[in-house]
């Protein structure tokens, strides 16, 4: 999961550049987000994120553009805003769950390991 939080940072650094919105759209998807499996994000975010993989891939592609392309290009800037803005959202859920799953790792210091005796000291 700490994998995909990646992702969605590096797509949210993507997003921030200097270039037109639907470039920035079409990179940051693409190179970050387009591989994800709804199935490896946790529940809570996994309807947004199937909701952005759906805008992001609504329009059937002509000559050899691809779905990515020809969605962002068939967008109005409203709709470009909104799918960064989904973009950032995601990232946002992405590092939040990660620091709840931080949280709740045991720490269990009743097992504590000893130091081996070889490896005490003798005075």
């Amino acid at each position: 999961m700490y994998h995909h939080a990646k992702s969605f940072g590096a797509a949210v650094s993507a997003l921030v550049s200097h270039s037109h919105i639907k470039q920035r759209l079409v990179e940051a998807y693409e190179k970050n987000l387009a591989g994800i499996e709804e199935g490896d994000l946790p529940i809570p975010v996994r309807r947004a994120f199937a909701d952005l993989r759906r805008k992001m891939t609504a329009v059937a592609p002509l000559n050899g553009e691809g779905p990515i392309r020809a969605s962002v290009r068939k967008m109005s800037m409203e709709q470009a805003d909104q799918c960064a803005q989904l973009m950032v959202d995601l990232c946002s859920a992405m590092i939040r769950y990660g620091e709840d799953l931080q949280e709740s790792l045991p720490l269990d210091t009743d097992e504590q390991q000893g130091v081996p005796p070889f490896l005490v000291k003798s005075v």
